[in-house]
């Protein structure tokens, strides 16, 4: 191999990881502003914590009460964790979780479903949630910057 294939090679291997990342980045950022403007939406239509609680209690979601107000908390958490990059492991598995629920107690009818209540869109958004779970946040996200830092402090410990 010439010392042109060798650049070749890492200049394509750097544009691979580039384009990964700026498409981490765009994911990222969707959904964060998918958590956050549903937040936003469940509290406005309950008018209060306690008054999505009721709804999610009319809905038949367990502890209704309790898991409402948490769900709204947590997507607005969890969607600007999301957005800087932050747990995005963690978050990615919950809000998978999150969407779970959404589909077994909300979002009941059929794929497609005329009466807008299928649950097409917490798959997708389940599923995104499940593919940021595994990749992280690349390079453009806070998880990584903090990684970076920490690896480094433990070097120059060593």
């Amino acid at each position: 191999m010439t010392t042109t294939d060798r650049t070749r090679l890492t200049g394509d291997t750097v544009l691979t990881q580039t384009t990964r990342d700026l498409v981490l980045l765009v994911a990222r950022v969707g959904l964060g502003v998918l958590m956050v403007a549903h937040a936003k939406v469940e509290y406005d239509f309950g008018g209060s914590l306690a008054g999505v609680g009721g709804l999610f209690t009319e809905a038949g979601v367990p502890l209704g009460a309790l898991t409402g107000p948490a769900n709204v908390l947590f997507e607005l958490v969890g969607g600007i964790a999301m957005i800087i990059g932050a747990a995005v492991r963690v978050v990615g598995v919950l809000m998978a979780l999150n969407m779970v629920g959404a589909w077994v107690f909300v979002h009941t009818s059929g794929l497609y479903a005329m009466d807008r209540n299928g649950p097409e869109t917490v798959i997708a958004i389940g599923l995104l949630s499940l593919v940021l779970a595994v990749t992280g946040s690349g390079r453009l996200g806070l998880d990584h910057l903090i990684a970076r830092r920490l690896h480094r402090t433990s070097r120059t410990a060593a």
